[in-house]
């Protein structure tokens, strides 16, 4: 067990030689995330969250205990209800740099702010990364769906800036900067160069609102042509909807601004096979938050609570991400491949999956691939 580990370690380690490398005495190895870390354990901030967060977080403790991962969690209750996220919890964050976390219920309507949103404008989580793929054992109309969407988390219509003008009307300010364009054009582009990825494509509707998503688009072109290996392509955002449902093979790293990003991460989730099983994150240059990649809709379903029948797939990827942002591609490699062969078994696949176990069969499923 000890040799494998390290032979697997050593392949980490070791320089490769990419075919489309140029002989001019520079070797860059395709990785996901950095190499990996010296071993040593380091601290999570958790947040198990509500409804259904505390199933799935929890499943993700029992798998990081059983494969002996060098991670330890500091828990901490947050609720969607409260006016803000205790200081305690921020500093946490802060020391750690690293969470993961279940949903949060957002009250919709009645001037109630989302702690989510608090949690990315403070810590500058700029980027959210959602990872949606077909997986051996989830049948789905499409194959080949292998997208990055990558959006941009701090403004545009999610800037909070809105007002009441007069009794019935409104008004709800989009912010777009070009300061904020440019680091997630450059996050998107460094992300496809960094992973072996193709294509950049820019999702916006700058033919209608010319200045602000215009100022978007030209960030990304201006980016791009500093990438001259990764094509670069751009579509409005209604067009792109009607493409991901008829042709997503078409995609491969999908950069947005942020209200586009959260409703394309959604449908390209749906159709690689649902929500959850999509991992995802928000990263800033000094903080990571680790979640479900797509819309927690279910996080308050009472029902699902009630049986304990959570899907932990999607946050147990999530936090395979996160072991590669720490440094620990092994272990992530690890738990990805027991997670995928759990699905492609099919025989403890929760009820969203066309089965019927329980959160702790699926984890007690890929307790037992792990090697």
């Amino acid at each position: 067990m000890a040799a494998r580990r390290a032979l697997h370690l050593l392949k980490h380690i070791l320089p490769q030689t990419h075919p489309s490398s140029k002989p001019m005495g520079w070797i860059r190895s395709v990785t996901y995330m950095p190499r990996p870390g010296d071993g040593s354990p380091r601290p999570v901030t958790l947040i198990p969250g509500d409804g259904i967060g505390p199933l799935v977080t929890g499943a993700v403790e029992q798998v990081m205990e059983a494969m002996h991962a060098p991670v330890y969690f500091e828990r901490y209750e947050v609720h969607g209800d409260m006016k803000s996220v205790p200081k305690e919890v921020m500093e946490s964050i802060r020391k750690n740099k690293v969470c993961i976390k279940g949903g949060l219920m957002t009250p919709v309507g009645g001037g109630v702010s989302s702690l989510n949103m608090q949690l990315r404008r403070d810590l500058d989580l700029y980027a959210s990364l959602v990872h949606c793929f077909n997986m051996q054992g989830l049948p789905t109309r499409h194959d080949n769906v292998d997208i990055v969407v990558i959006r941009e988390n701090t403004e545009g219509e999610y800037s909070g800036l809105e007002h009441e003008v007069v009794p019935g009307v409104v008004e709800s300010l989009k912010v777009m900067t070009k300061f904020c364009s440019e680091r997630i054009a450059k996050y998107a582009f460094e992300y496809a160069y960094l992973n072996n990825r193709k294509k950049v494509t820019a999702v916006h509707k700058a033919n209608i609102m010319k200045l602000a998503d215009g100022l978007f688009l030209e960030s990304c072109r201006e980016v791009a042509t500093r990438y001259p290996s990764i094509k670069f392509g751009e579509i409005i955002v209604d067009n792109c909807c009607m493409q991901l449902v008829s042709r997503p093979e078409q995609f491969d790293v999908m950069v947005t601004p942020n209200l586009y990003g959260n409703l394309v991460a959604n449908t390209a989730a749906g159709i690689a096979g649902g929500t959850g099983v999509m991992p995802g994150g928000n990263v800033g240059a000094e903080h990571a938050i680790f979640e479900q990649g797509a819309s927690a809709g279910n996080v308050g379903n009472q029902k699902i609570v009630e049986q304990k029948k959570a899907n932990p797939v999607a946050l147990l990827l999530s936090s395979a991400m996160m072991l590669r942002h720490l440094q620990f591609p092994s272990f992530a490699d690890q738990l990805e491949t027991a997670v995928r062969r759990v699905i492609s078994e099919g025989k403890h696949l929760t009820k969203d999956l066309g089965g019927g176990a329980t959160t702790q069969e699926v984890v007690d499923a890929v307790v037992a691939y792990l090697d």
